[in-house]
């Protein structure tokens, strides 16, 4: 047994079974021998003695040996609660001193580095967290450098741990310096460079993935007094090549791409959306999971029956075997989700078609999927009067044709056969989370619409990324007006509702304010997703009661302005926070995480003019625009992104794939910065800087600066900048406006007046108005069209 292996701990590896036997047959035979003829116990009573005995020895080899002892005690437990796989370990060295820096998400990380490590690892650790005297023996066995709140003890930690590293051990520090409360990764302390500072030792970052969710994390808001939600959790660990420190930035961004590695192997394991879709219906049978304004509401038993017909039915007279993309022309509502969820469920692509463009983009997109079916209903083709090219099906024709064999199977489906059965039935089991979910076409703000190919591990990642910062639960109402056609719409009010356990209400249009705000207040909604220029109308035209109930309000696709986030804050409690993202990312790539979801005001989440950290298991960095090396906090460049979330491609165009996806890295097309606390700063786009005098000048900060000096009161926009080419310069600013109440020359001064640089201020001549400023249907600002209409309007072209 293990406690007699302890035993013979000393002899050598050769000696010690045959040690350890002889010892304990001698010992049984004279303890049986002396406990039934001279006491006259039976057999019985001899085995009470025999078990008290064994609790006394272990209590005593636990009080003379408690390292081996709790080693083993720990690593039985570990295997029983955890399925643990430890990658790197051959960038451990087998002798000399380094650091390892790992991220902190739960109370055993420090336990199970220790325990994984193939070398004795001196832990940095709160005394205050070794009061008893059985630990402080232990902490002092196992070598843990003890700190107490204070200068003097954390210079007398800091020695110390440099005096190891310098005789060849191994250190280990949490630089972020308390656990996570939402696991992502936090800022770290510039303390522990002073570590290795002038030791020659390396740096060994690692990541600890899987543990969020456990009992031991801050995740549903508290910590170990709740139920675990799995068992046999799949935990990993990475450790890292070493490297010699430069600095603080460098050494978080070698850990979060540890992560981001981390995650990508995590995604290939777990279940397609099909099937989660299942399961999350099972788990909700009788529960309300969707709704929409016009009363129509379904539970997850309701939901799973319905996309059980629909699948049939559509099996059965309309699609084609071969037939793979099937676009969906519907707005935000019950009827838009079913039909997601069976094409979901029949293992279809769905492409939900943008019902605001023009019939030449639309019959672009189908023509690009190779969409020979559009699923619509017959009032949103007599409100849009389409002509597409494909044929079309109206769900209305569906309800004639619904047999008892259709309604049988499907409540056979839902109510009695096991979810494993039914996938196999489906044949769910064999889609994997490489395989595509959905094509969404880009908005076409800078050119053509591109088909984004999103499967179902970049779909699923971003579900569960967004779930973990926000900590989403069963009491969450999310509030769904974005479009299916838009990526955010898509994952997050669609396959949230599908996959995870709060309850989405929709609305088919984000700009009707008032039906929005009585949907609400109805509903209860608690999470809100919208553009600013949806929150600006809102905040005009909805009542103050109407978003009572909201505790989180996330904006997207546009930057936030401080006064929309002001007035919404001032009239309904809850201030808006920014995320980002674009459809390539599926979408989401970062966010702000609201105070109210933060279980610490300790821990910063948020940051105002930000669009917040990185997801869990993605990775951001900034490189030079033009040399495209790695950049350090604060300095603007490309904004990169890698992690499970993005796309598998571009729809048909492998060479632009190529272009935007190097190394497995999306270059973004955004101009950013990230601080020292990992807070990504979105600066401008790169089609949207001119390069003049040899800098590039941001046409965002030159709008900021002139919407201070001309606010306006409505949510219309009224300006925009934007560049041209110039036969002295190359390049120059110019202003596009639909009326100015001060002239051109009065506003330079006052763009000088306000600090900006020369470079950025346009000249006088550079104004122009015109009729109105091109947008695209989503709101945002179609930036081919602005860069046309100024080419027309001061006589330029590109060559």
């Amino acid at each position: 047994s293990g406690i007699f292996w302890l035993l013979a701990a000393r002899p050598s590896p050769l000696e010690v079974p045959r040690d350890a036997s002889s010892w304990k047959a001698a010992l049984v035979g004279v303890a049986n021998w002396f406990l039934s003829l001279p006491l006259g116990l039976s057999a019985r009573q001899i085995f009470l003695v025999a078990g008290l005995a064994t609790l006394v020895v272990l209590m005593v080899i636990v009080w003379l040996i408690p390292v081996p002892t709790l080693r083993v005690l720990f690593g039985l437990l570990v295997r029983l609660v955890y399925r643990v796989r430890v990658h790197g370990l051959e960038n451990v060295p087998r002798q000399g001193g380094a650091l390892l820096v790992p991220n902190h998400l739960s109370w055993v990380d420090g336990l199970l580095v220790m325990y994984f490590s193939p070398r004795k690892v001196r832990m940095f650790a709160d005394r205050r967290h070794f009061d008893a005297p059985l630990l402080r023996r232990l902490s002092r066995q196992t070598g843990v450098i003890p700190v107490d709140p204070g200068r003097r003890s954390v210079i007398r930690a800091v020695r110390e741990a440099r005096e190891s590293l310098v005789r060849g051990e191994l250190v280990c520090v949490f630089p972020e310096g308390c656990l996570s409360r939402t696991g992502q990764l936090q800022g770290f302390n510039p303390g522990f460079l002073t570590i290795v500072k002038g030791t020659g030792a390396p740096v060994i970052p690692v990541y600890l993935h899987g543990l969020w969710g456990s009992i031991f994390t801050f995740e549903r808001g508290k910590y170990f007094w709740k139920w675990p939600r799995q068992w046999f959790r799949r935990v990993s660990i990475h450790f890292g090549r070493p490297f010699s420190a430069a600095d603080v930035h460098q050494v978080r961004s070698a850990v979060e791409q540890l992560g981001e590695k981390a995650m990508e192997e995590t995604v290939q394991t777990t279940r397609p959306l099909g099937r989660r879709l299942v399961r999350m219906c099972r788990r909700n049978m009788f529960r309300v999971k969707v709704a929409d304004s016009t009363g129509a509401a379904l539970t997850g038993a309701g939901l799973l029956s319905r996309a059980l017909v629909l699948r049939r039915l559509l099996r059965r007279g309309v699609l084609g075997a071969d037939e793979q993309a099937v676009g969906i022309l519907l707005p935000p509502s019950v009827a838009a989700v079913v039909t997601n969820a069976a094409l979901t469920l029949d293992r279809r692509v769905s492409v939900n078609l943008n019902y605001t463009a023009s019939d030449e983009v639309m019959n672009l997109c189908i023509q690009q999927a190779k969409i020979r079916h559009v699923i619509t209903s017959r009032r949103v083709i007599e409100k849009f009067d389409y002509h597409i090219d494909a044929e079309l099906v109206h769900l209305e024709d569906f309800k004639p044709q619904v047999t008892w064999l259709d309604k049988l199977s499907a409540a056979l489906g839902t109510w009695l056969v096991p979810a494993a059965i039914l996938e196999r039935r489906l044949r769910l089991t064999r889609v994997a989370t490489g395989d595509v979910l959905a094509i969404i076409f880009t908005s076409g703000s800078t050119g053509r619409p591109k088909g984004v190919m999103l499967t179902h591990g970049n779909v699923g990642s971003n579900v569960d990324g967004f779930q973990q910062v926000l900590q989403l639960s069963r009491r969450d109402v999310l509030l769904g007006i974005l479009p299916f056609f838009h990526s955010f719409g898509f994952t997050v009010t669609l396959w949230a509702a599908l996959v995870l356990d709060p309850k989405v209400v929709y609305h088919f249009s984000p700009l009707e304010p008032r039906p929005i705000g009585k949907l609400c207040r109805e509903q209860g909604a608690t999470i809100l997703l919208a553009t600013p220029t949806f929150l600006r109308t809102y905040v005009r035209r909805c009542e103050r009661d109407d978003f009572a109930s909201l505790e989180v309000v996330i904006t997207g696709a546009e930057k936030l302005p401080p006064d929309v986030a002001d007035a919404f804050e001032k009239k309904f409690g809850v201030r808006p926070l920014e995320g980002y993202g674009t459809t390539e990312l599926s979408p989401v790539a970062s966010v702000n995480v609201p105070p109210d979801r933060v279980p610490s005001p300790y821990q910063v989440c948020h940051k105002e003019g930000t669009v917040g950290r990185p997801l869990p298991g993605v990775a951001a960095k900034v490189v030079d625009l033009e040399t495209g090396q790695d950049l350090g906090p604060g300095q603007a460049g490309m904004l990169l992104i890698r992690g499970p979330n993005v796309m598998k491609g571009y729809l048909n165009h492998p060479e632009l794939t190529a272009e935007v996806i190097r190394d497995g890295w999306y270059v973004t097309g955004d101009v950013a910065e990230i601080d020292r606390d990992g807070f990504i700063r979105i600066t401008g786009r790169e089609s949207r800087f001119s390069k003049i005098g040899g800098e590039m000048v941001a046409h965002l900060r030159v709008e900021e600066a002139l919407g201070q000096l001309l606010p306006t009161e409505d949510d219309a926009v009224h300006f925009v900048v934007t560049g041209v080419e110039d036969p002295r310069k190359g390049e120059r600013l110019v202003v596009l406006h639909t009326g100015f109440p001060k002239p051109p020359e009065r506003i330079c001064r006052e763009l000088v007046e306000l600090g900006l640089p020369g470079l950025w201020i346009p000249s006088p001549d550079s104004f122009a108005q015109v009729d109105e400023i091109p947008l695209l249907g989503s709101g945002k600002l179609d930036l081919r069209r602005i860069r046309q209409l100024a080419e027309e309007v001061f006589g330029t072209r590109n060559p």
